[in-house]
């Protein structure tokens, strides 16, 4: 298991970089629980989860964690490989195609064998593979997987760079961004993510 998700859980209310606007959002879903129909929809998954996250792509055994994952897919798209937001991001991780893109090119030059996704898709991805629940959560864990390893372990950057972009300026001096949207994300991924792990 990666080392962002462990600081995250055990020091992160701590820390001198957190807002209060994420204080209060951490704490609100602290308590967070998921009903039986949400884990059976995310259950579908789980192997495409367990065999994308086994991969280390950029340090060794620097490897996202299945449950993080599963509770990112729960807060973006509740489990829905159709979902679509408002602003175009799209599948289960709700991923935009002007991120998934030069994150698909950069899987191809990885080398790896991804046996469920092929480096044709990789190398030209459209719309609708984002769709496809395999392409979605491999694109998921390496941009989870290249944040964590950039931001050096700190879940707020993690899911401000996953939400907001990874060339926010407040990424650069290592500040979360200050957004509600991005605040309550954390908060809401950070509840599921400790539920999964205490109930899975």
């Amino acid at each position: 298991m990666s080392r962002v998700f462990l600081l995250f859980i055990c020091c992160f209310l701590s820390s001198s970089f957190v807002s209060a606007d994420l204080r209060s959002s951490v704490k609100q879903y602290k308590n967070t629980t998921v009903s039986k129909e949400l884990i059976e929809r995310i259950k579908r998954y789980d192997h495409l989860v367990k065999y994308f996250s086994s991969f280390a792509f950029f340090e060794r055994h620097h490897k996202v964690s299945p449950e993080f994952i599963h509770a990112l897919i729960l807060a973006e798209s509740s489990g829905n490989p159709k979902a679509v937001s408002v602003d175009n991001a799209l599948g289960l991780g709700q991923i935009l195609l002007t991120t998934a893109k030069p994150a698909g090119k950069a899987l191809v030059k990885t080398g790896y064998n991804f046996k469920y996704v092929s480096t044709k898709t990789l190398n030209n991805l459209q719309p609708r593979d984002l769709f496809d629940p395999a392409t979605n959560i491999l694109l998921t864990c390496y941009l989870i997987s290249k944040y964590n390893y950039k931001f050096d372990g700190r879940l707020e950057l993690v899911i401000s760079a996953w939400n907001a972009g990874e060339n926010v300026k407040q990424l650069k001096d290592m500040r979360h961004a200050p957004y509600s949207e991005t605040e309550n994300l954390i908060g809401k991924i950070n509840g599921y993510y400790i539920y999964l792990l205490k109930n899975r």
